[in-house]
Formats: structure tokens, sequence, C-alpha cells
């Protein structure tokens, strides 16, 4: 008997699955393997912390730069009036391994940031915004507790994370990845870090002060303003707790530990100079 190959099936190799379906799930699981991926990583990160003491890390970032960050040189006069509050306040935290430093961006937004070795970078817009030295303090005091409670570390280990997914997935330089570190390092604060961190600076306020009178001063007018005009405060609102709740925490802070909500104020170093 002679055999007769039979032709085969007209679409045998297509899929009954409709195209987009298919495509959907292919996404769908691309996204979960991220995603998984990244949170392994942060996982690994969050662990690592505990053997990387703040001494090694100082070390490790000693006079690191973000690589977007727009030093504002002809601001040395602000620039060294807020590094000299920095460093009366870390007086107050005299185990500190740290040897903060303090640079001047020239972004016009208000902002402030704890960043790895030390770095608190504070920008014009923000410089612009406060009328009191104790008003700029409790900001800084506010980053230096982000360093005494380590957030900086663990939000800019997040921050790299994501940055590699989002160049992965978008195709992007990986080797441009420190560019979106130090914005996403920023919206790596949760809610409990932001109070403690608020709780630590108010704590500093009172040390060098006697008193953390008008300590929230500038956060009360930016709430005067919310819902008017957000646009010279937007990026500080949008990293840092909301205005209202925060100040009535602060408050409350102040009260549990009898410090004093009253007291003289002292002008800002750069607006006393003639």
């Amino acid at each position: 008997m002679r055999y007769v190959a039979k032709q085969a099936r007209e679409g045998i190799n297509v899929s009954k699955t409709h195209p987009l379906v298919e495509a959907g799930t292919l996404v769908a699981g691309l996204s979960i393997l991220f995603g998984l991926g990244a949170v392994a990583l942060i996982f690994l990160i969050e662990l690592s912390l505990y053997f990387i003491s703040p001494q090694a890390e100082a070390e490790f970032f000693d006079r690191w730069m973000p690589e977007d960050l727009v030093s504002a040189t002809e601001d040395e006069e602000r620039r060294s009036g807020t590094q000299a509050i920095v460093d009366r306040l870390s007086v107050h935290w005299p185990d500190s391994p740290y040897q903060f430093r303090v640079e001047i961006d020239a972004s016009e937004v208000s902002n402030a940031m704890a960043l790895p070795g030390g770095l608190i970078v504070v920008t014009q817009g923000l410089l612009d915004q406060v009328e009191s030295e104790n008003e700029l303090a409790f900001v800084l005091g506010h980053e230096l507790g982000h360093f005494h409670n380590r957030d900086h570390l663990r939000a800019l280990g997040r921050g790299a994370v994501f940055s590699i997914v989002i160049a992965v997935v978008t195709g992007g330089d990986v080797a441009g990845i420190g560019v979106r570190v130090a914005d996403l390092t920023l919206r790596g604060f949760g809610r409990a870090q932001e109070s403690d961190a608020d709780e630590f600076g108010l704590q500093l306020v009172h040390a060098e002060y006697a008193h953390v009178g008008e300590a929230w001063r500038l956060f009360e007018r930016w709430h005067e303003y919310e819902g008017e005009s957000l646009i010279e405060f937007v990026t500080y609102l949008s990293t840092h707790p909301q205005t209202g709740e925060r100040i009535e925490e602060m408050r409350e802070l102040a009260e549990q530990n009898t410090w004093p909500a009253d007291g003289e104020l002292t002008p800002l170093a750069w607006e006393t100079q003639p």
C-alpha cells in the first residue's frame, strides 16, 4: 500500500486566542515578574542596611553629588549661613557619624532633601520662602532626622531599583540612572518616617533655641495658600506630608514634651548683614 501524505490542516499553527488577549497576557506576566523582581531587590537592600554601618556609608558617599544638582555658586552667602545652622543643630546629636555639608540647588521651587554621605540640598526657592532662622532650622532639623533614622539610604535604594526597572522597561540608558535617583529618593519616605523626622527636628530646634516658636510657621503660610496658589511649594508638598495634619502633629509634640511654643526669633544671618 502506498503512503499518501496528508495536507496539514489550514491554520494549525495559528492560535485560537485573539492577538490582543495574548499581548495583554504577555504584558501582564512581564509586569508581575518585574514587580516581583523589584520587591526582591528592595528587600535585599533593606536587609543589607543591617550590615552597613553609618560610618561606612558616610565614608563611601563622601563628597558624592547627584548628577542632576545645579549648584547655585553665586549664593555662597546663603549656603554658608545655612551650613552654619546645620553645624549648630548637629552639635545636639553628639554621636552623629556624619560630616554634614550643605549645597544650594538653583531650582526656584521650594524643596530640601537628605542624601547619602551627609549631603543636605536646599533649593533657592525654599530659602526665598523662609522668614526666620527658626523656620529654616526646623526644615534642616527634619532632614537631619532622616539621617538619624537612616531613611535617606533606604529611599535611595528604592529609588535606584525603580530607576533600573524604568530604564529596562523603556529602553533608557541605565548609565544615566543617577539623574533620577535623587527625585525618587524623596518620594521613598513613608508617613511614619516623616513624622519621626519631624519629631527629631523639633527636638534639635528646642535644644538650640530653648523653644520651638515659629518652627512650623513656614508650613502655616503654605497651608493658608493651599487651594489658591501651590506653584511656589508644590514640589515640597509632593515629597513631604500635607501641611494641615503636619502642623497639628507638631503642636501636639511640643505640648507632650513641654517645649515652649513661644520665644525670641532669630533673624536669618544673610538678612542682618550689611
